[in-house]
């Protein structure tokens, strides 16, 4: 049995590939909730959005556009020197591919009514509301926007990290809009509704995702050699 102690700080080997496996499921998982945010068919997520614009724009999958879009993010990430982490790689492969998947086996068709539409979303949102606490638990570092989000408001000092997240993810909305991917009142409800759906499913589980120490790559990497 691992310790649960160093298993929750990933002190071992055994202890950061088992979290590893958790992040991962956690993500697909996660996947599946994005899907159904889309497959509602009332506008998508603001990310999803832009990544929606790009695989239209130049035929490509929703997955691969949202992969290219996350380790670019990534890349910006380690630009600004900000905390990186073995399951930001893991969240930007893996979330993406997995709604490829979910299209091609066609698990849930798109959405015919608002009230549905309405419905799908929320399920959406709430299925990746617990999957975000599970994968956060690993504790190997948070997605590549979460990241750049704190990086940015860290940067921009006396503007709250609440007015650098509305305009973050309205230009990631405006972009994917040119690039014609699907705004409606399913993006007014991922972009306002996320935040107090995850607040609840957090509290619903006791879970304070700022005590959680996430631990570097380069932490990882001194304990596997």
């Amino acid at each position: 049995m691992f310790n649960n102690q160093k298993l929750k700080e990933n002190r071992t080997r055994k202890a950061i590939l088992l979290n590893m496996l958790i992040a991962a499921v956690s993500l697909f998982v996660n996947g599946f909730g994005v899907y159904l945010t889309i497959q509602a068919n009332i506008g998508a997520g603001p990310w999803d959005v832009l990544s929606l614009g790009v695989a239209k724009t130049f035929g490509i999958l929703y997955g691969t556009a949202s992969v290219i879009i996350s380790y670019s993010i990534l890349a910006i990430d380690v630009s600004m020197k900000a905390p990186i982490g073995i399951a930001m790689f893991i969240d930007a492969f893996v979330v993406g591919k997995s709604v490829d998947l979910f299209n091609h086996i066609n698990l849930v068709p798109k959405c015919n009514s608002m009230v549905t539409g309405i419905i799908v979303m929320l399920l959406g949102l709430v299925i990746m509301s617990y999957t975000q606490f599970t994968y956060m638990s690993a504790a190997l570092g948070c997605g590549p926007r979460d990241t750049l989000l704190v990086a940015l408001a860290k940067r921009a000092k006396r503007i709250p990290i609440g007015i650098v997240s509305i305009t973050l993810l309205s230009l990631a909305t405006f972009i994917g809009w040119l690039l014609g991917g699907p705004v409606g009142i399913g993006t007014l409800i991922c972009a306002f509704a996320t935040g107090p759906i995850m607040q609840m499913a957090f509290s619903s589980v006791k879970f304070d995702a700022t005590s959680v120490h996430h631990q570097h790559l380069l932490e990882s990497w001194k304990i596997f050699i």
